[in-house]
């Protein structure tokens, strides 16, 4: 497995301020990417709104398992839509910014493709409002979450919005790839079986917990992709500098467990938690990106 090379500041001058530096000879496959919009909120939902602030079961904003959180049928339609049919090459992004999802689920899974004997290339589904999933009905509520029983990693980009505005994060195209990246970390934990494990033993909770470590290996894989994803001369990602790292570990900052409930519930509460504090988010993404090696994210080990 190649090593992820040391950091670099350097920035294209043609590219916004937070934007990832993008291949625009690459191809992009569409084809990865669906979309969808739905009716209004349906079935059971587990969500606390505190303070305006939505929140999902105190962090569960890259929740892996949405079984208690989704459930019921739609009530309304969900009307399946092809906005991301035009994306053709990396030069599209310029002109039609929404290419950049595209961008990332194709860099993500090329990666993986190459570096997982048996992978299985899979979906990213970007809805509105609501949609049927294999796990149940899920809003927008839920936040990004990877349902295994279809293997679909689901996003409504007005995540990101709650991301900068409301739990602090800089933002910027790194933070959303980063968010990706963890989701498609348990597409990786699930076809290596270490995820039915972890909910085969319940949904525990608490700072050292099956569920925390689940989480931190994803997190640790969304690294490993970091130092990986332009690497590949046909990767739509030409770049990843400094900034855009330190805008990935700034958004692992900001959906730690214990940032979310001191901001929500002015407490701590280490016994709760289901993803891992600031401090450990932070540093697993780290030490997947510091070495660019999978093999190095087995959070489960001692």
């Amino acid at each position: 497995m190649p090593r992820s090379r040391p950091l670099h500041s350097a920035h294209n001058s043609q590219a916004t301020e937070d934007a990832v530096q993008y291949r625009d000879s690459a191809n992009l496959d569409s084809s990865q990417v669906t979309s969808s919009s739905g009716g209004g909120a349906g079935g059971k939902m587990a969500v606390g709104g505190i303070g305006g602030l939505i929140i999902v079961v105190l962090a569960m904003v890259f929740g892996f398992d949405p079984g208690s959180l989704v459930g019921g049928t739609a009530s309304g339609p969900q009307q399946t839509t092809d906005q991301y049919a035009e994306c053709k090459t990396g030069a599209d992004i310029e002109g039609n910014r929404d290419c950049r999802f595209v961008a990332y689920t194709n860099s993500i899974q090329n990666y993986w493709s190459k570096a997982m004997q048996g992978y299985q290339k899979t979906t990213t589904h970007i809805f509105t409002g609501q949609v049927s999933t294999g796990c149940g009905t899920a809003t927008s509520a839920v936040g990004p979450f990877y349902c295994p029983n279809d293997r679909i990693v689901y996003l409504d980009t007005g995540f990101f919005d709650q991301l900068t505005g409301q739990l602090g994060a800089q933002g910027g195209d790194a933070a959303e790839a980063y968010v990706i990246a963890h989701e498609y970390g348990h597409h990786i934990s699930n076809l290596t079986g270490v995820l039915g494990k972890v909910q085969s033993a319940g949904n525990q909770t608490g700072a050292n917990s099956p569920q925390v470590k689940l989480e931190l290996q994803a997190d640790c894989y969304a690294g490993v992709w970091l130092a990986n994803a332009s690497k590949d001369p046909n990767s739509p990602i030409a770049a990843i500098t400094k900034d855009d790292v330190f805008k990935a570990a700034d958004a692992a900052r900001a959906v730690g467990d214990d940032r979310i409930q001191q901001q929500a519930t002015g407490r701590v509460d280490r016994e709760s938690w289901t993803h891992g504090s600031s401090a450990q988010r932070q540093n697993w993404l780290a030490r997947g990106f510091n070495s660019g090696d999978p093999n190095q994210c087995d959070t489960f080990a001692g």
